[in-house]
């Protein structure tokens, strides 16, 4: 009989490698961590959109234009254009309203109460400019704009001082070895504890905007001009600006690495409300993403209802916006005039 046939050997198919085991998973892993690890490079690297920072006014660029030197802080404050907002009339309390806005030296606090200047009533503009000298010596220049200048006339300030001078074209007084005034015109007038910056403001050499590109640079990062500025180019300035931060929590010294900012500014305006931004500047863009993550994880967590954070302040944190752009850490807050007035009511 014949023989029948064997049938002949289909060749194995090679089994699939599956993504979800094994080596297959590996895989995976390995290009999902890679995807995720470029996506973060290329955020830490890309430059986001800003908010178009308002211009200084055309006096006062002049004015900042004079600063003799390089400035470790320069601060403005636009107290006229404060009291004048919604917020000032309608919010802030008579007390708060007629609190000291400095403590000042003691020769010139003994001035001030002789001439009866109210820096709250009496100021409308106060633009300030320190200078460190050797490792303790803090020097300043202020520049004050308002009535206070109509208070401190020519005899009264010779009266008061122990030394006359003309430096520039403008009569200086003395008060004493390291206090000196000296009107700018009818409703201007210049303090400072440096005579060498006094002589370096009146009679200028070059311009700041060229001398001094730091703050400069800083000063553009101050998104709102007309209220409240400041430019902190020293680390000394910027540690010192957020001590409050630091004093009464330990833990918070590591917030958002505070210890490695290097540079800060922060500008608000004040109308039907308060709207902020503030910008901390590190060392890399790297730096300023763990600390901008760290922050914003902070925040969020902070908002969560389970947690000891008060009901108004979770309320305020919810305000917050955090991001990193390159070397920056931005800090951006809107509060409208209704959350002040919700706040107030609760009271």
């Amino acid at each position: 009989m014949p023989q029948n046939d064997l049938p002949e050997a289909t060749p194995a198919t090679p089994a699939k490698r599956s993504l979800k085991k094994g080596a297959g998973l590996l895989l995976s892993m390995s290009v999902i961590g890679t995807l995720c690890f470029l996506s973060v490079v290329l955020w830490i690297n890309w430059q986001k959109p800003r908010l178009q920072p308002e211009p200084l006014s055309a006096e006062l660029r002049a004015i900042i234009d004079r600063i003799p030197g390089k400035s470790d802080a320069l601060i403005y404050v636009g107290l006229k254009d404060i009291r004048e907002s919604q917020l000032w009339k309608e919010i802030i309390p008579d007390s708060l309203k007629q609190a000291p806005l400095f403590k000042p030296q003691e020769r010139l606090g003994s001035l001030m109460k002789a001439a009866k200047i109210n820096p709250s009533q009496d100021l409308d503009t106060l633009l300030v400019t320190f200078k460190r000298h050797g490792y303790k010596e803090q020097n300043f220049l202020a520049l004050a704009w308002g009535p206070v200048s109509k208070k401190l006339p020519k005899p009264f300030l010779k009266t008061n001082s122990s030394k006359v001078e003309k430096i520039g074209g403008y009569q200086c007084y003395a008060l004493d070895s390291t206090l000196w005034i000296c009107p700018l015109g009818a409703r201007k007038v210049a303090v400072t504890n440096n005579k060498k910056m006094l002589e370096g403001f009146l009679v200028p050499t070059g311009s700041f905007y060229q001398r001094d590109s730091l703050t400069v640079a800083l000063i553009n990062k101050a998104i709102y001009k007309s209220h409240l500025w400041f430019a902190l180019p020293s680390a000394a300035w910027t540690s010192g600006a957020l001590q409050s931060l630091t004093s009464t929590n330990r833990d918070m010294k590591t917030l958002g690495n505070l210890n490695r900012i290097q540079h800060l500014a922060l500008s608000a305006k004040f109308k039907d409300g308060i709207e902020a931004q503030s910008e901390w500047l590190y060392s890399s863009p790297k730096a300023a993403y763990f600390a901008s993550t760290f922050l914003w994880g902070a925040v969020r967590l902070s908002e969560l209802s389970g947690t000891r954070t008060s009901e108004p302040t979770r309320q305020l944190l919810k305000k917050i916006e955090i991001q990193q752009n390159l070397e920056s850490v931005i800090i951006h807050a809107n509060l409208p005039l209704e959350f002040f007035q919700a706040a107030k009511q609760k009271k």
